[in-house]
């Protein structure tokens, strides 16, 4: 069995200097943790885990964006990004190749106030899209894909679709995209193995208490491909976890730890 968790932290230091990614770290137990908005370089603070690796990406811009990955389970390669320099340089994707799958661990841009950035997030997903089916079919292996990929995806996705329409992360485009990606081999573990859960979100807003009123999104995801599916023992969003405005999410698969 190889356990993962998935955590936007919302900077790094913030959380571990608080304690509360130390706390989720001992608790999930996890063999694979990713993270996302580090917001640091890995010099920045002294974060060590025995029996772990860690491998960061950093964005060029100083406390920004940033992915990072701890893993006691040794990767025969890693690499960052996707070889765009468009999109490489934000620290938004960290790939490590194991024996038996492709691990990758990003952060989606958003597309932000008044939609600025959409365009450039079209761009991404088209082209992030092509190299993950690329590097499975190149590979010869399945993709396991996690991170905060900021779009709700259906409406059970988040407390308030009629009023979130046309608001980042709820754009028919951004959804059209994320359908797009599931049409192309891929699943979204959570929902494909809980249709109809409701109120399971894991982002919220930090106005108006929206945390205490469970008033939030889905917008974090394990998502596998199909010939991994059977193999999904257990997913899980771990809602009670604070630290940022996000909460971990896991995946539990039942694939050997070492090749």
């Amino acid at each position: 069995m190889i356990k993962l968790a998935s955590w936007n932290v919302n900077g790094m230091r913030a959380c571990y200097g608080r304690g509360d990614f130390d706390s989720a770290f001992q608790r999930l137990g996890a063999d694979i943790f990713c993270i996302q908005e580090t917001k640091m370089e890995r010099g920045q603070a002294e974060i060590e885990y025995p029996g772990y690796e860690q491998y960061w990406n950093s964005a060029k811009k100083k406390g920004y964006s940033g992915t990072a990955v701890f893993t006691r389970l040794k990767p025969e390669r890693a690499s960052y990004g996707i070889g765009l320099d468009e999109h490489d340089q934000e620290g938004r994707i960290v790939l490590l190749e194991y024996s038996h799958f492709f691990l990758i661990n990003m952060y989606t841009p958003n597309s932000q106030g008044e939609l600025a950035r959409l365009p450039y997030r079209m761009r991404w997903e088209d082209d992030v899209r092509a190299w993950i089916t690329g590097l499975e079919a190149e590979g010869g292996k399945p993709v396991v894909l996690c991170g905060d990929l900021n779009v709700a995806h259906e409406d059970i996705d988040l407390k308030h679709p009629k009023t979130n329409h046309r608001n980042a992360g709820f754009t028919d485009e951004e959804r059209g995209k994320f359908s797009d990606l599931l049409g192309a081999g891929y699943c979204d573990t959570f929902r494909h193995f809980n249709p109809d859960a409701r109120d399971v979100y894991t982002w919220w807003s930090y106005i108006g208490k929206s945390r205490e009123k469970n008033v939030g999104w889905r917008i974090d995801y394990f998502i596998v491909s199909a010939s991994l599916v059977d193999k999904v023992v257990d997913t899980a969003v771990y809602m009670d976890l604070r630290g940022s405005d996000h909460c971990p999410v896991g995946l539990t698969l039942d694939l050997p730890a070492s090749s």
